[in-house]
């Protein structure tokens, strides 16, 4: 079994998911008492949201860039970025270290390929939403349109996720407005909704939605339990 580094904390409510959907994928696997073989570095977020929020991404590149090289020399033998907006460094960290990251847009974009859908709605951070290093690859690497809210819409898809669900709060009315912006979506030509950040998972999933739903914890998860149990 390989050992996955993962590089967590942003937030640790996700983190927690990513530890637990993994290790319940190797045990479906395998039986018993396995469970994975992993390291976790957990960063401090609230120095990462600030860098964020101040647009220093040259800073926060190299937080996320050290605590892989951490992950490297403690054995892992390949990385996860638990966070989708931190996917904005990927190539960045994939060039300073020498095991292979595995990237989270990917995944998803693979998924969204299989069932053969050509325009999805993409609910996320304002980053992952306004920046492209997430949406482009989605365009040009899949040949998917990515529909995003509307500035109102985004801010509020936003706010819920660093002033509630990076803090564990789940709130009825926040998940009630989650669900008519996807609507929104939905009637604005998606064919399916991207839950392009890893807390919305713990606000809404496949069951609320009535199109194909992309969880990329889920998917980003199992699939780093899968390649680990590789032989």
């Amino acid at each position: 079994m390989k050992t996955i580094g993962l590089l967590g904390g942003m937030s640790w409510e996700s983190s927690a998911i990513y530890y637990k959907l993994i290790n319940e994928r190797v045990k479906e696997k395998l039986g018993g008492l396995h469970s994975a073989k992993s390291l976790m570095y957990s960063v401090d977020f609230e120095v990462i949201k600030n860098l964020q929020y101040e647009g220093k991404w040259d800073e926060a590149t190299e937080e996320i860039i050290n605590a892989a090289k951490q992950l490297e020399k403690g054995g892992a033998d390949f990385i996860v970025i638990c966070t989708n907006t931190m996917h904005k460094m990927a190539t960045e960290v994939q060039d300073a270290i020498s095991i292979p990251l595995l990237h989270i847009a990917d995944l998803t974009g693979q998924q969204i390929q299989a069932k053969a859908l050509k325009r999805v709605g993409l609910l996320a951070t304002n980053f992952t939403m306004e920046h492209d290093f997430y949406k482009g690859k989605l365009q040009s690497n899949y040949d998917l349109e990515v529909l995003t809210p509307n500035d109102t819409d985004r801010k509020i898809v936003h706010d819920i996720i660093y002033d509630e669900l990076c803090l564990g709060k789940v709130h009825e009315n926040s998940k009630k407005q989650y669900l008519e912006i996807i609507e929104k979506l939905i009637n604005n030509g998606a064919e399916g909704i991207i839950l392009g950040c890893t807390e919305i998972t713990m606000l809404v999933n496949e069951e609320d939605i009535h199109v194909p739903v992309f969880d990329t914890t889920k998917i980003h998860a199992i699939k780093s339990a899968d390649i680990a149990l590789e032989k």
